[in-house]
């Protein structure tokens, strides 16, 4: 496999690690789909998250101005779920310092736990597992940018838009993968549409 593996090997190794799943899947927003992503189970296996956390560093140090800030780059995950990815990009990277915002009860806004939150002028790279609904990284890029840093940079090891994923405009943006999933409102036609049958399964985001 090369340093950047190809879609075709990113999605083989989603499928083995269990991270990728075919079924019917329902999201908290309603949507029905056919294919259900937690890269957070592929990212267990060590050799697996050094492969894509060094494939996805590869990628951002191939944009001049991402390479040039590397050393006060500060990688921020929208939730402990993209540590992982977080940790090991900013290895692979180099750069300057990991850290993460959460939510402290359910609904609530996004924040930074105390003392750990970026400075005016920081320089701050956006790190996920999945681009989905993208409703965490939109939240988490206003929060930092009310605090005066400067949103650089999104990278994802998986791309998988819904009818509802925003356009990040002229942010930069790389992944390693993008998924087409088959996306629903209603129920009976998900299952009419799906190729695998059995029981709904509800799932988180």
């Amino acid at each position: 496999m090369q340093l950047i593996p190809t879609e075709d090997e990113v999605v083989a190794v989603l499928r083995e690690t269990g991270a990728l799943r075919s079924g019917h899947f329902q999201y908290p927003n309603g949507l029905h789909s056919d294919r259900y992503l937690q890269v957070a189970l592929a990212m267990r296996h060590y050799d697996v998250a050094k492969m894509l956390s060094v494939a996805l560093s590869r990628k951002l140090r191939a944009h001049t101005d991402i390479r040039a800030m590397i050393g006060e780059l500060s990688v921020v995950a929208p939730a402990t779920a993209g540590l992982p990815v977080a940790y090991g990009v900013c290895e692979a990277l180099r750069a300057k310092q990991v850290y993460w915002a959460e939510r402290t009860e359910e609904g609530g806004p996004m924040r930074f736990r105390p003392f750990l939150e970026p400075a005016p002028g920081d320089k701050v790279l956006l790190v996920d597992g999945v681009l989905r609904s993208g409703r965490k990284l939109t939240e988490l890029k206003a929060l930092i940018e009310s605090k005066g840093a400067t949103v650089v940079g999104l990278a994802v090891v998986v791309y998988q838009p819904n009818p509802e994923t925003p356009s990040f405009g002229s942010l930069p943006f790389y992944y390693l993968a993008k998924l087409d999933a088959m996306y629903y409102w209603d129920s009976a036609e998900a299952a009419e549409k799906s190729t695998i049958g059995g029981a709904v399964e509800t799932v988180w985001a």
